[in-house]
């Protein structure tokens, strides 16, 4: 049977980021996948000013509360972006009314980056977001995201195993069973990923070769390919090794193209690739 999910991530209009990057990607990997938007705003907030923004809130539970009567289950609850802390709650009511035990939560807590949080989160966005991944079977913090939730300074001199290691066994704490903290790096040459499930006395590491620039977008497009890897049967080792893959490669055909980076990273051009390795023909 097809695997069903549901974003809840804003709509930048123009940037390659969240719902724009999620809905594409979990689509190409055989996912139907159902949208709710958190916010609407004109591009995402990295390097663009003058955006406009429209908090929609009030939106998430009537959504839910219609979306509740339609009899449809789903596999995967996948939230990213919120407009705020206090959207939370809306978020956590969007839970209750369409998931069911067999719902796999799965949560971006996507509201900071490069040691500090973006330009529109409030100061309660890290106390609320930690009430959100109690709720998660999955969660996929940057470092900088991962630091704020655990009230822990960023490393500005680098980290250390030791530290991603603290910082895997903190997030555990929260309540997910998985933990995928990106953005990890014990040298300048690469980046990577800790993982770390309930089962594991450790956690494990992931890298790549690291591209130098900023790559705005590319955290959802990791998380989408994360997601999609999970709910196409793979174990949390095997999705994160695909989506970093999946992701690295992604980057590098973006910098080929020379186009400007601030409109996001180039998924579509691997999204082949993706339903490729999904089928288990690459």
């Amino acid at each position: 049977m097809q695997k069903r999910a549901i974003a809840v991530h804003d709509i930048s209009c123009v940037g390659r980021c969240s719902i724009t990057v999620a809905l594409p990607i979990l689509s190409a990997a055989g996912v139907e996948t159902s949208i709710v938007p958190t916010a609407l705003l004109s591009t995402h907030t990295g390097e663009f000013t003058g955006y406009t923004h429209l908090d929609l809130s009030s939106q998430l539970l009537p959504i839910a509360e219609h979306i509740s009567t339609l009899g449809r289950s789903y596999d995967a609850f996948y939230s990213g972006y919120l407009a705020s802390g206090a959207q939370v709650d809306q978020v956590l009511g969007m839970i209750d009314r369409i998931c069911d035990e067999s719902t796999h939560i799965f949560v971006d807590p996507a509201f900071g980056d490069h040691g500090r949080m973006y330009s529109l989160m409030d100061e309660t966005m890290p106390a609320q977001m930690r009430r959100l991944c109690s709720r998660a079977v999955t969660i996929v913090p940057n470092l900088t995201e991962s630091c704020y939730l655990l009230g822990k300074p960023y490393p500005k001199e680098g980290c250390t195993p030791e530290f991603a290691a603290e910082l895997c066994r903190g997030l555990l704490e929260l309540g997910p069973e998985n933990v995928v903290v990106t953005d990890i790096s014990f040298s300048k040459e690469h980046t990577g990923l800790a993982i770390q499930s309930r089962h594991m006395p450790q956690p494990t590491f992931q890298f790549r070769s690291r591209f130098e620039g900023v790559f705005h977008g590319t955290g959802d497009v990791f998380a989408s390919y994360l997601l999609a890897g999970l709910l196409r049967g793979r174990t949390i080792q095997d999705a994160a090794a695909l989506a970093l893959e999946l992701t690295h490669e992604t980057i590098a055909v973006t910098l080929e193209s020379g186009q400007p980076l601030r409109f996001g990273v180039q998924f579509e051009k691997v999204l082949p690739r993706l339903w490729q390795r999904l089928e288990g023909k690459a």
